[in-house]
């Protein structure tokens, strides 16, 4: 018997949703050990998971679009797949994405509903798949796991998911996430080209991250001496259109510098090296950058809506996302008094380490064994 993890989203590269399913996998692999199996789809195109020591992963070699469209249509169709894996006992959907088994209890991992929320944000065919997926995905799971409070509260409000089939699980900065050498920060520095004093934001280039506001709350920053720099951490995303067409134009362009995907054995030491932190997304399921920023000693400012709040705790300072001028005075604060960031650094790493991958699967593993006891 086993209980197989769908890790698709890691071994694809795709941002958060990559770093929870990676995570997650290993530590229940040393709770679980061989008990544990992966799934995956675009089978013997990539993966297996990096580092990967357990048996090879099982699945399909249908590639990621292909799948969801099948996944879909079995769940409309009540077609069962319970021929993919047999002996499994348990199947773990980590991303929004659960295929229809019939006799296998199933545990769905929810991140956001940020498409039901913002759905201007998002591309026209992703988003009405996932309105039309997702609440039939949560009805059909046998339990569900939320990795936030405020996406907790969002599935009850728009899916009327009853609370009791919640489970809240929180995230974690992974175990490479700690206060870094200067050394280290110098070399880092040097090879991406940072300049001395700069704030860093993290995450895929779309339009929540409301990165175009960030430009603009940056500006007096820059003229006032506060700040060298500012640093885009991230892939481009979808709809980037209004903020590049908006960096085009921007006054302080030199100031700005977007090094794409950094890789993940430089984003902390691109994290100590950093000023402040700053997350003004208008929406968020959870927050990581939050938690991975903290864990490096970096003072933190993010926005103060959804779930950000949750996670940096009284480490972080917050603002109105769609607010320019509290935005800037919030960074200014800490960018202007020394005392004020030693304290964040220091609050952010004890808030930091009460967020461990471990606390993660072993609460994970708690919602496994009630459901195969129930």
């Amino acid at each position: 018997m086993a209980i197989y993890v769908d890790t698709s989203s890691a071994v694809h590269g795709k941002a958060g949703l990559g770093r929870y399913a990676a995570n997650l996998a290993r530590e229940l692999r040393a709770l679980l050990g061989d008990r544990l199996r992966l799934f995956q789809n675009s089978l013997g195109q990539r993966g297996p998971l990096e580092g990967w020591e357990g048996a090879p992963p099982e699945g399909v070699r249908w590639g990621y679009r292909a799948w969801r469209s099948i996944v879909w249509m079995g769940q409309e169709l009540r077609v069962s797949m319970d021929g993919l894996l047999p002996g499994a006992e348990l199947f773990h959907a980590t991303e929004h994405l659960l295929p229809p088994f019939r006799q296998i209890p199933t545990v769905l991992t929810v991140h956001d509903l940020i498409f039901e929320r913002l759905p201007e944000h998002h591309k026209f065919f992703n988003r009405h798949y996932l309105k039309a997926a997702m609440p039939l995905y949560c009805r059909r799971a046998d339990a569900i796991i939320a990795i936030s409070e405020h996406t907790k509260a969002d599935l009850i409000a728009l899916y009327d998911v009853p609370a009791a089939k919640i489970t809240v699980i929180p995230e974690a900065a992974a175990p490479h996430f700690q206060p870094q050498t200067s050394q280290r920060v110098a070399e880092v520095r040097g090879r991406y080209g940072l300049p001395a004093r700069y704030a860093v934001t993290v995450g895929t280039i779309e339009p929540r991250k409301n990165l175009s506001l960030l430009l603009d709350s940056c500006a007096p920053l820059f003229e006032a001496g506060s700040l060298d720099g500012l640093v885009i951490v991230g892939s481009k995303g979808w709809l980037t259109e209004g903020f590049f067409a908006k960096l085009s134009t921007y006054a302080q362009r030199d100031h700005v510098i977007l090094p794409g995907y950094v890789a993940d054995d430089d984003l902390p030491a691109v994290y100590a090296g950093a000023a402040v932190t700053v997350q003004p997304s208008l929406y968020e399921g959870f927050g990581l950058p939050l938690l991975e920023a903290m864990a490096c000693g970096s003072p933190v400012c993010a926005s103060g809506t959804t779930s950000l709040p949750e996670v940096g705790g009284d480490a972080a300072r917050y603002f109105d996302p769609t607010d320019v001028l509290d935005m800037t005075t919030t960074m200014q604060a800490v960018l202007e008094d020394d005392a004020l960031a030693a304290e964040m650094r220091q609050a952010g790493l004890e808030r930091a380490a009460s967020f461990t991958w471990r606390r993660t699967a072993l609460e994970t593993c708690a919602v496994y064994d009630r459901l195969l006891e129930g």
